[in-house]
């Protein structure tokens, strides 16, 4: 079942933190992180890329939605 983190409202760097530390406890999978603003989109996007994962952003409302998937 793909896990959830929601980080709208956060600054970075907390949106990269949490996302981190669900990519690090993932075996594998999807993991979606929800942002509400375009520099913690890229970030996030930046961090899970550094970290080989692949990411998908879809735009949802005011939020970005990221689908990062190894």
């Amino acid at each position: 079942m793909p896990e959830t983190v929601d980080c709208r409202g956060l600054s970075c760097p907390e949106p990269v933190i949490q996302a981190r530390q669900a990519l690090q406890q993932a075996s594998g999978g999807t993991v979606t992180v929800v942002v509400s603003n375009t520099v913690a989109r890229d970030n996030v996007s930046r961090a899970a890329k550094s970290m080989g994962w692949q990411v998908a952003v879809e735009e949802d409302g005011d939020d970005f939605k990221l689908s990062i998937s190894k």
